[in-house]
């Protein structure tokens, strides 16, 4: 199937889903997704609520599984891997950001950015070294010792773009990254995201209902009733 596909693709497909399907019971909210992405690209995913954008994006990010279906990251299929080792190429090969940071309260930026690399086995000393360079890039090294009850909502999001790139993932997933910030921060989210595609060559994958944001995407794929229409 997927030989079919790659031959109407351009070259350097970071990901692509076939024919992916998902219900919760008797609703079908997945209904015959399919869709790639090139490495370096910035995709976003529109459409109104209960049109299945974030459960799309949950299973391209293997935190869901598709009732059928199949996704290849990089030429590599996650659902055909065992619990455990799924867990970890999530965690080096995938980067996450959310609308509301889950970034964990106990502890400093620092550590909040560090902790993937920590699970991944990373010595501290590495851990700590890619987190300033990001911290840095990001503009939030001042904020390394703070709690994010310390930090504003912009730096909190700044924060947990840091962590979900420290293990220099093949892409970032990001759901509604800008829902809970004002106007002023969005923009500068937004911005944030085609300077690390600059910058690093990241390939980025945004749900979000900000039109300014799904405008200055290379694509966007509107979802409607479980289906990708445009």
């Amino acid at each position: 199937m997927f030989g079919i596909l790659l031959s109407n693709f351009p070259k350097a497909i970071m990901l692509q889903a076939s024919n992916i399907k998902k219900s919760y019971g008797e609703l079908q909210v997945l209904k015959g997704i399919n869709l790639f992405i090139e490495k370096s690209e910035v995709i976003s995913i529109v459409g109104a609520s209960g049109a299945g954008k974030s459960t799309l994006l949950h299973i391209l990010g293997t935190l869901d599984n598709p009732d059928s279906g199949d996704i290849l990251l990089n030429g590599k299929n996650p659902f055909s891997m065992g619990n455990a080792e799924v867990a970890r190429f999530r965690n080096t090969h995938i980067g996450f950001i959310f609308q509301f940071h889950n970034l964990l309260p106990e502890f400093n930026a620092l550590e909040n950015i560090c902790m993937p690399a920590f699970i991944a086995g990373i010595s501290n000393k590495e851990a700590e070294k890619r987190a300033f360079k990001l911290m840095e890039l990001l503009g939030i090294k001042d904020r390394a010792g703070n709690k994010p009850s310390e930090m504003s909502g912009g730096e909190q999001q700044r924060t947990a773009v840091a962590r979900a790139l420290i293990n220099n993932p093949e892409i970032i997933l990001a759901d509604e990254p800008s829902g809970n910030l004002d106007s002023k921060n969005a923009n500068e989210l937004h911005e944030l995201f085609f300077n690390l595609r600059k910058e690093l060559g990241q390939t980025i994958v945004v749900v979000t209902h900000n039109e300014h944001l799904a405008q200055m995407a290379d694509r966007t794929l509107e979802m409607k009733d479980g289906l990708i229409v445009n």
